[in-house]
């Protein structure tokens, strides 16, 4: 007869509710069922000793009992009120060898006992009949789903692919667990030491490599069988979930598209339907934003990236936004207050972190744009997120990952390419000369104009040519920048051009 393992009965869903107490013996022989002790049979084969009665309250009364239990050849007993047993027989119990076990329901007790040891059927059948009442029930969406299912069945449930868990109820699925599944196989079961699964091909038109996992800690080889059978009636409703959700999905992000696409397009021309609109939909136009823009190297499936970014910014502590935008994916984290510095660079270190995942499976760049503020800001950080993602699909040496407000001069040379970020990135660039008045960037702009004359610059502005030397030097100082450098110098005459 297979022998029922403790561990097996504390993983089995309707167990009578039994908690351990006293761990001694990890396996019994069965399950005998008793009013009191004395209506046990005289000679116990190894089972498991249920009593329907709770234990005496006088310590020498439970020392007696647990005593007798274990002489009678039991090496378990479970009590409804095992937990009053005072610290001397919970002792005494460990050192006999004798498992005691808090049980609120002795009769289900008996029956999980017997449909492990012997009513396989039973036991598989149990799994189908609760699969089969979740099933009934009307989820919302497929994680609904998976968390009725793990309530009903009493064990984690999880929907994987060959490189991890997508979504899971009901616990957490072990990556070892994980890992040792053939995802090949139509049906799998596997035990490892951190855990145990049953699994079963998703059969979805949409999207290949699914399975559908049942997993616990425990589990024996009878529970591990009755699962695979449950998880294989369950998934035809997981793979109709699947596809129910997949076209939401496509008509979701084919409506949130095209209210970002009106917001931009609207540029300065607030429309107040728009941003009503937007409010309903959780997009926070107030506060403070940081935008970034996941673009496709080469022709890509943006839902299936759109389900990957939105997985990927569900993890972080700050509000979020993603959105499919032509061949990509336009994002950003909102803030009611601007995060210190450090922060701001721990939210740009975890969007990087989201990029190098994505590019496991996808070939994209990524730009980050500048923080900034209200509606104006949002749309602000997005043209320079989109930026950074034009110049990161060039940038083998970053990583395909740019962070705009770090480029500097490289940012105007991409904005005179026909972005509308181009005057405040050659506001932001001349930022230090204009903080030391006019004469600065008077100077450049003329110097700039005359090809880099010195002595043209200073007959053009009336000044000595050493005044002019002078203040091209100072110029370079404050701007960081090598006039000898020909991109530095058109950057620079674009921005003074600019700003005229």
């Amino acid at each position: 007869m297979t022998p029922l393992d403790l561990a097996a009965l504390l993983a089995h869903p309707a167990n009578g509710g039994i908690r351990v107490v006293v761990e001694a013996a990890d396996a019994f022989a069965g399950v005998v069922v008793a009013a009191r002790e004395a209506m046990l049979p005289a000679r116990g084969a190894g089972e498991l000793a249920a009593l329907t009665e709770p234990p005496p309250t006088a310590p020498w009364q439970q020392d007696a009992l647990v005593r007798r239990v274990r002489d009678r050849g039991f090496p378990g007993l479970a009590l409804s009120g095992a937990e009053v047993l005072g610290a001397g027989s919970r002792r005494l119990a460990a050192r006999l060898g004798l498992t005691v076990l808090e049980v609120d329901d002795p009769m289900a007790l008996a029956r999980a006992g017997w449909e492990l040891v012997q009513g396989r059927d039973a036991l598989t059948l149990g799994y189908v009949r609760r699969v089969a009442q979740s099933i009934e029930y009307s989820a919302s969406h497929l994680a609904d789903l998976l968390r009725h299912l793990s309530a009903s069945v009493g064990h984690g449930v999880a929907l994987i692919d060959a490189e991890g868990v997508l979504l899971e109820a009901g616990g957490h699925l072990p990556e070892a667990v994980r890992a040792a599944i053939d995802v090949g196989l139509w049906q799998d079961a596997v035990s490892v030491a951190e855990g145990a699964a049953a699994s079963v091909r998703v059969d979805s038109p949409s999207r290949a490599g699914l399975r559908l996992a049942m997993f616990g800690a425990g589990l024996s080889p009878a529970q591990l069988a009755a699962l695979a059978v449950a998880a294989e009636v369950a998934m035809p409703a997981v793979a109709a979930r699947i596809l129910i959700d997949e076209v939401a999905d496509v008509s979701d992000a084919a409506v949130a598209s095209g209210l970002l696409r009106e917001f931009l397009e609207a540029r300065d021309a607030r429309d107040p339907d728009v941003e009503q609109r937007m409010s309903e939909r959780g997009w926070r136009t107030g506060g403070y934003h940081l935008a970034f823009r996941i673009a496709g190297r080469r022709r890509l499936e943006t839902l299936e990236l759109l389900r990957f970014v939105r997985r990927s910014l569900a993890t972080l502590p700050v509000d979020s936004q993603a959105v499919t935008s032509g061949r990509g994916i336009t994002g950003w984290l909102s803030f009611a207050e601007p995060p210190p510095a450090p922060r701001l660079d721990e939210h740009v270190a975890s969007l990087r972190a989201l990029h190098d995942g994505a590019r496991r499976s996808f070939d994209v760049a990524t730009g980050i744009g500048a923080l900034d503020s209200g509606a104006g800001g949002l749309l602000t950080s997005i043209d320079g997120a989109v930026d950074g993602a034009r110049i990161a699909a060039a940038r083998a040496a970053t990583g395909w990952f740019v962070r705009v407000d770090a480029l500097g001069i490289e940012q105007v040379l991409l904005s005179w390419a026909g972005s509308d970020t181009f005057v405040p990135a050659a506001e932001s660039l001349l930022a230090p000369l204009a903080s030391q008045g006019p004469e600065l960037l008077e100077t450049l702009t003329a110097y700039l104009d005359h090809e880099s004359g010195v002595s043209a610059t200073a007959a053009a502005l009336g000044l000595h040519r050493n005044t002019v030397a002078m203040r091209i030097a100072r110029a370079q100082e404050l701007l960081g920048v090598d006039l000898t450098d020909t991109d530095a110098r058109l950057a620079l005459h674009l921005a003074c051009r600019a700003l005229r």
